[in-house]
Order: C-alpha cells, then sequence, then structure tokens
C-alpha cells in the first residue's frame, strides 16, 4: 500500500487542502492511476492512522464520504474496499460566474444547450467577492465530476483554484495564472483593446477628448488602462482616465468610454435629456456587446460570449484538452 500512501502525500503541496481533502483525493488518484482497483481492499483505519498520522475523526469522515460517493463500501469484519474501478461521477457540473449579466447570460444560455440533458448542471454566483468563492468551493468540493470556474483576479484567487482536481477543471472568461498546465477558454484584455482603439482612431480624433470611466478599486481589467494609456501616446489623442462617471459632466465634442453598463444606459439617457447626438456631438464606446447595445446602436468590441459557452461545453462533454483565447470581434454602430 506504498503507492496509495505516496499518493496522499503528495497532495501535501496543494496547500488548500486540508488532511480530510488529502485522503478523499489521494484515494481517488490513486484508482485513476491503477494503484488501486476494483475489489482491492484499503488499510485499516488503524492501518491508515499509524501510516498518515492523522486522527481516527478524519480517517472515518474521509471513508465515510467516498462511501456516500459510491467509490468505496464496506463489510463486516472485511473492512473496506474499492467498489468501483471508475471514479467518474455521473456527470454533475458546477459552473462558478459572476452574476448573471446579460454577456454572461449569452454564455450560460449556450453553454446550457449544448450540455444537453445528460448533464446535471448547478451554477453558483460569487459576485466578485473572493470570501464568497472560498465559500462555495469549500462547499462544493468533491461533489461534481467538472468544475468551470470564472476567476477573480485576486491574491487569493491561484491558491483556491489549484485546490480542484485539473482533471475536473476547466477556466472560463478571464484568465488567472496558476501553476502547471490547465485547461482554460478566456479573453484576453491589453493586446485586444489596443487593436480595438487603433482601429477606432480615425472616429475618435473627431472629437476633441477621449474619456475612459475606471475606478482603480473595480474588477475591470486594469490591462485595458495600460492599452488606453499607450493608445492616446502612440495615436496623439487627447484623452484622461476618470474614476467614475457623474451625472451631469456629459459634454460635447468628447468620446465616452466604459466596461460599466449602468453608466453607459445612463450617458445616454443624459445625452438625450441634452439633446446631444450619439455618434455627431458625443461619442460612446463600449465592452462585452449583447443584443440590447445592437439593438441601440452602440460601438462595442467584445469576446464571443456565445461561442465561449459553446466551446466550454463541447470541453466538459468530450473532457477534451483544450486552452484558447477566444478572438475580439469589433462592432462598428452609430454612436461612434
Amino acid at each position: 500500500m506504498a503507492d496509495l500512501y505516496d499518493k496522499i502525500n503528495e497532495l501535501k503541496q496543494v496547500s488548500a487542502y486540508s488532511k480530510h481533502d488529502r485522503l478523499v483525493q489521494g484515494v481517488i488518484n490513486a484508482i485513476n492511476d491503477g494503484v488501486l482497483a476494483k475489489e482491492d481492499a484499503l488499510p485499516s483505519v488503524n492501518t491508515m492512522i499509524r501510516e498518515l498520522h492523522f486522527s481516527r475523526e478524519t480517517i472515518m469522515k474521509g471513508y465515510r464520504e467516498l462511501v456516500g460517493r459510491g467509490i468505496i463500501a464496506s463489510k463486516n469484519r472485511l473492512g473496506y474496499y474499492v467498489a468501483n474501478g471508475s471514479t467518474e461521477q455521473l456527470l454533475k457540473c458546477a459552473l462558478i460566474m459572476y452574476n448573471l449579466d446579460s454577456f454572461e447570460e449569452q454564455f450560460y444560455r449556450n453553454f446550457r444547450n449544448v450540455l444537453g440533458k445528460q448533464v446535471e448542471l448547478q451554477v453558483f454566483f460569487h459576485h466578485g467577492n473572493i470570501d464568497i468563492f472560498d465559500t462555495i468551493l469549500q462547499r462544493i468540493r468533491g461533489q461534481f465530476g467538472m468544475y468551470v470556474v470564472a476567476p477573480i483576479p485576486h491574491p487569493r484567487s491561484k491558491e483556491l483554484l489549484e485546490s480542484i482536481p485539473r482533471n475536473k477543471f476547466l477556466m472560463v472568461d478571464r484568465f488567472e495564472p496558476i501553476s502547471g498546465v490547465f485547461n482554460h477558454i478566456t479573453q484576453e484584455f491589453e493586446k485586444a483593446s489596443y487593436h480595438a482603439f487603433s482601429e477606432l482612431a480615425e472616429e475618435i480624433k473627431k472629437f476633441d477628448e477621449f474619456i475612459f470611466f475606471h475606478s482603480p478599486d473595480s474588477l475591470d481589467p486594469k490591462e485595458i488602462v495600460a492599452s488606453f494609456q499607450a493608445f492616446r501616446k502612440k495615436f496623439k489623442v487627447k484623452g484622461k482616465v476618470v474614476r467614475e462617471y457623474i451625472p451631469g459632466t456629459i459634454e460635447k465634442g468628447k468620446v465616452y468610454f466604459t466596461l460599466d453598463n449602468f453608466a453607459m444606459w445612463e450617458i445616454l439617457k443624459e445625452c438625450k435629456a441634452k439633446k446631444y447626438k450619439a455618434g455627431k456631438d458625443v461619442g460612446l464606446l463600449s465592452h462585452n456587446d449583447e443584443p440590447a447595445k445592437e439593438f441601440v446602436g452602440i460601438t462595442t468590441y467584445s469576446a464571443d460570449f456565445g461561442q465561449m459557452g459553446r466551446q466550454a461545453a463541447m470541453a466538459v462533454l468530450n473532457r477534451e484538452t483544450i486552452r484558447i483565447t477566444v478572438p475580439t470581434v469589433l462592432a462598428k454602430r452609430s454612436t461612434l
């Protein structure tokens, strides 16, 4: 059983794993890697205590979880044994998202439709709060066959994401670096934003100033700020980053860029109240396209969230290796 203990002990390097997690995942890894096969006996509770130096409560709790998941079983006087040579759960997928904003709903609808009825999907929202994200992962760890996660840009994200087994993990939307190789279908912000600004340079330079509403305290990608400043310098465009939109401050002759949908609609309302024509008196650029923006005629640049959802679903169904950056598309419309 030395190989089994090795599988459990090697998980010490995953700092987010408790001893309970190491025991459960170590047994699962041992089965997946052929160290244990169906009907093989597991060490007794006393033997596990002696070899691992875990408490009796930890060993018993871990064995109970493995029994509850149908991976091991017990017989009177015979102890615990491997009940199933496959640890894959009936496909049960956890989707962890920011919230259900309109563009994220495009991801969800396409993801759900492609998965079909053969997959049990549960959706969780962290709202960009790292403590909520942590709580969600603690609560659902070990209960799903796949974890599709839109991560939060935060110093604690790396440790939390690395607690998910790589063979059951898919990162979507924003890319957050973690150690090793992992599956992801994500978007890129810095080069894509610079390219979009450059494509719009002729239209932007018709106005007097380019204003970017961005709060450094927000979760908006900070890479876009670097792109904005690099574009201004390269194309000699007057402009500035403003912390937030303040009602009543919209002026003729300026282009306004925001990632905040609420601010964008408020700017449009203010333009209407002041009888400013969007695209002529005032320019407006938005990030993350959606049907309402297309209907109104707002110029956007955006990843295709529908495509991202479809690709993510296929990766879940096929358990395929996938590491791609979804292209960003510029949609020139009447506001710029």
